[in-house]
């Protein structure tokens, strides 16, 4: 995705490919083919004209003009109001030089301009540079000098006028709505990202800071300094970005491995005999998932309850269960925990799952203990 940056003028930079960069690209070959355009129309009738040298030698520095700014009108990033004035001076120029080097009747008869529709590119230039309003300013002195330079108050220049200024101001209320629809898109984005990471974290700490602040109440101070250790190390690798999976995926894990661990004398784990791969990332998630699942067997089950996970591996998609034989609890229990605002299940779950495009389900009753089963698709994962 595009970093957006607002300019002091309006103009939306991008870090990579903006919506309205080809209109720029646009504007730049519309100069150059407008370009062809007057040389054509000049070389068909230059005889016709009382000064056709003159013609020519204004027409050569328009060519030079076009070249050199070539590159300007195709960024917003390098086209800067100096050069859009300089850009109006060479048009208003070019209308005004048009009466004098065309005959009378030519002129009355209303024939065209030297820079012909050259001049609407900058009315182009402006338009996409800060939209509709400066669009219109240069489209007014452009038909300014078009009545009062060449040709007066005619029914053509009024026609070629309102052509001009309803193209510029049309471009430029576009450009308007593109830069705030990307300036939206970019927040949205930047507000999702950051959610993101924030339930991510509050998963990390549900997982280890709250886990241990759990058992300081039921275990030796030994065992505590041991834990405290552990959970420096963890909270140093996640403030510095060190051994994070989601950061460096890598490549794909066998789940077996990582859900072997929890099996002890009160968590049985039923696995295939074959790996069951899935990328780095999305493994190390649904194993951290598992865990919580396990940990709150553990924690609210009793001391005497047992756990079962079992691991199956479809075709489409990888399921784990976890079930136990614990007290279990009533309907309703997950939605007031979610509504209190505790983040076991919400985050360190169903985030979880949520976040690989999977999902996972709760099956409790009250004495019947507690299935969760969660599904991770391959496709995506």
């Amino acid at each position: 995705m595009a970093v957006l940056r607002s300019g002091p003028d309006g103009a939306v930079a991008a870090g990579g490919m903006s919506v309205e960069l080809p209109l720029w690209r646009a504007i730049s070959v519309f100069r150059v083919l407008a370009l062809g355009y007057a040389l054509a129309r000049y070389a068909a009738s230059y005889h016709r004209f009382a000064h056709p040298v003159s013609g020519w030698i204004y027409l050569g520095a328009l060519v030079i003009w076009t070249l050199a700014t070539l590159r300007a009108f195709a960024s917003p990033t390098r086209l800067g109001w100096p050069v859009l004035a300089l850009d109006l001076a060479v048009a208003v120029t070019g209308i005004v030089l048009s009466g004098f080097y065309d005959t009378p009747a030519r002129v009355a008869a209303g024939s065209l301009t030297l820079p012909t529709i050259w001049a609407a590119g900058t009315v182009l230039g402006c338009a996409a540079k800060a939209g509709w309003r400066p669009a219109a300013v240069a489209g007014s002195v452009i038909g300014a000098a078009n009545v009062l330079g060449h040709g007066g108050f005619t029914g053509d220049n009024v026609h070629n006028c309102v052509l001009l200024m309803v193209a510029g101001c049309a471009i430029g209320y576009v450009i308007e709505l593109a830069r705030a629809g990307e300036a939206t898109l970019s927040e949205a984005l930047r507000v999702e990202a950051a959610t993101r990471e924030r339930e991510r974290l509050s998963r990390d700490i549900h997982d280890g800071v709250l886990q241990v602040l759990a058992l300081v109440q039921r275990q030796a101070a030994g065992e505590l300094g041991r834990l405290a250790g552990e959970q420096e190390r963890a909270l140093r690798a996640l403030m510095t970005g060190v051994t994070i999976p989601r950061q460096t995926p890598g490549a794909e894990r066998d789940l077996r491995e990582l859900l072997a661990p929890y099996e002890d004398e009160r968590v049985s784990v039923a696995m295939p005999a074959t790996p069951v791969l899935l990328p780095g990332a999305a493994a190390a998630e649904l194993a951290a998932a598992v865990g919580a699942a396990v940990d709150n067997v553990r924690r609210h089950a009793g001391p005497t309850a047992r756990a079962w996970i079992l691991l199956e591996d479809e075709p489409a998609e990888v399921t784990v269960s976890v079930r136990d034989d614990g007290p279990g609890f009533p309907a309703g229990r997950l939605a007031e925990a979610r509504q209190a605002g505790r983040l076991g299940v919400a985050q360190s779950i169903e985030g979880r799952l949520r976040d690989l495009g999977g999902s996972a389900q709760f099956f409790a009753a009250p004495g019947e203990g507690v299935e969760v089963e969660l599904r991770v698709p391959r496709e995506g994962s």
